[in-house]
């Protein structure tokens, strides 16, 4: 069965639905050993700062029945939407550094310094970087019967038509959005950005014909492609994706070190001991390495598994921070 296929997202959302919102723990006391000896005192929280039913909702959710087992405790999945993920952003970085409370997160965390004013919260002074799960690239897709069919057709299109080819986007500000953007300023063209609020009526337009090509991750780009009522143009990953074989990344393209991922995060507030992070990292690392969690993962959300700790996503934020925030500040982006 192909990758692309409606069946492997669905399972990631399927495979996540059964689980309540509070998983029912064993006996309590969990990790043993060093600091961390009392660690966990009792469930666990897991806050996403999104709405629930969205790929980082799903991810914490199919990582809970592992975390659950290793540590022995209940792990609560709590959404806290708004402000481009700075609400539920902002209850991990007050909270206590026990060790009871992470925060999992999506891509937009590296752009809400630059896109949202007056943030309460540093995001490396107040927040403590534990793991990189991982990445999916982003992908620019088109209606089949659009005269442009790749990267240099697209790029053709927009010189000749300056600012008239338009693409779609789940809003303002997103990472689909930036790498559009910075695309355009590298190859000296101009697109017409229409933001949408959310993936779905983004992808349904483009599908419609009412915009020329959508820009989203691989996940939400791919029942669309699977059934060939999209075309992918170009994929923004550091390599092809293997159920995209056909479709050239940027950087192939003629675009050196021109990439976009959606990719998933945990953050502990400032001041968690460096036990209970590492074992924490270690459980989560473990859940996502679970068979049946791991396919969904990659199949579901079209993801590659990282699995990296503390350092590698600390350095990997302050890069993420640095690229986005320098094109949002460079074109005047605001949210939406």
């Amino acid at each position: 069965m192909s990758s692309w296929s409606r069946r492997g997202l669905l399972a990631a959302m399927a495979g996540a639905a059964p689980l309540p919102l509070l998983a029912q723990g064993g006996p309590q006391g969990g990790v043993q050993g060093g600091a961390s000896g009392d660690w966990p005192s009792g469930p666990i929280r897991i806050v996403v700062p999104f709405a629930p039913g969205g790929s980082t909702d799903a991810v914490a959710r199919l990582a809970a029945p592992g975390l659950q087992s290793a540590l022995g405790v209940g792990i609560v999945v709590e959404n806290r939407g708004g402000a481009a993920g700075s609400l539920g952003t902002d209850v991990v970085a007050k909270a206590r550094p026990d060790g009871q409370t992470w925060l999992l997160t999506f891509d937009s965390h590296a752009v809400m310094p630059a896109l949202v004013p007056r943030l309460p919260f540093d995001l490396r002074r107040d927040l403590e970087p534990v793991t990189l799960i991982g990445g999916a690239p982003y992908v620019a897709a088109c209606r089949p019967d659009k005269p442009f069919r790749d990267l240099a057709g697209l790029l053709a299109a927009a010189r000749a038509r300056p600012g008239a080819v338009t693409f779609a986007t789940p809003g303002n500000g997103t990472i689909g959005h930036l790498v559009m953007t910075l695309l355009g300023s590298r190859a000296g063209v101009t697109f017409q950005h229409l933001p949408y609020r959310g993936g779905g009526p983004a992808v349904n337009d483009a599908v419609a014909g009412h915009v020329d090509m959508v820009v989203g991750s691989a996940a939400l780009l791919a029942p669309q492609i699977a059934g060939g009522t999209l075309r992918p143009l170009v994929q923004f990953g550091p390599q092809r994706l293997p159920a995209l074989a056909g479709t050239p990344t940027a950087e192939e393209g003629g675009f050196p070190g021109l990439q976009a991922e959606a990719w998933w995060g945990v953050f502990a507030p400032a001041g968690v001991p460096a036990p209970i992070v590492s074992r924490f990292h270690e459980a989560l690392s473990a859940a996502f390495r679970e068979e049946r969690v791991a396919r969904q993962v990659t199949e579901g959300q079209q993801a590659r598994l990282v699995l990296a700790g503390p350092a590698e996503l600390g350095r990997f934020l302050d890069a993420q921070v640095e690229t986005w925030g320098r094109v949002v500040r460079e074109n005047d982006i605001k949210a939406d």
